[in-house]
């Protein structure tokens, strides 16, 4: 037997802190929302950009690829399979208000550009097959 005093026993270790992961999401899921807002308005921006009096199409390609960006970001920042909505829904409702003329007559993203509707198309399909891939997905383990 030992005559040394007792050691004091740490105490029993709890499960970690749920709060800052879950504020690490919540903050990833605002910045694909604004992301979405943001690339919405440079697409449509571009979306009359002309070279010699032609439509070169460049919000074409910008569509594309920021919604590939932004559907993945959400995807790893949020962590859950519907988080390609986030910045989904934002740059839809954009692009619905952009194709609406106002009273004043004015219209952001005209029928006979042909950039504005094969950008909206081509976004919309990439959300699409973003979140079909991201569905399809197996589930990953944990991390640690």
């Amino acid at each position: 037997m030992s005559l040394a005093p007792d050691e004091p026993t740490p105490p029993p270790a709890g499960p970690p802190s749920r709060l800052p992961d879950l504020g690490l999401r919540a903050a990833g899921g605002l910045v694909s929302i604004v992301a979405g807002v943001v690339t919405g308005l440079v697409e449509l921006m571009l979306a009359t950009v002309r070279v010699a009096g032609q439509l070169i199409g460049v919000s074409v390609l910008v569509a594309i690829g920021a919604n590939i960006v932004l559907s993945w970001f959400a995807h790893e920042t949020v962590g859950r399979r519907w988080s390609v909505a986030l910045p989904a829904v934002p740059w839809f409702l954009l692009m619905a208000v952009a194709a609406i003329r106002t009273n004043e007559g004015d219209l952001l993203l005209a029928g006979n550009n042909w950039v504005g509707l094969v950008m909206i198309m081509a976004g919309a399909m990439t959300f699409a097959v973003m979140g079909f891939r991201q569905i399809l997905a197996v589930p990953r383990t944990p991390r640690g």
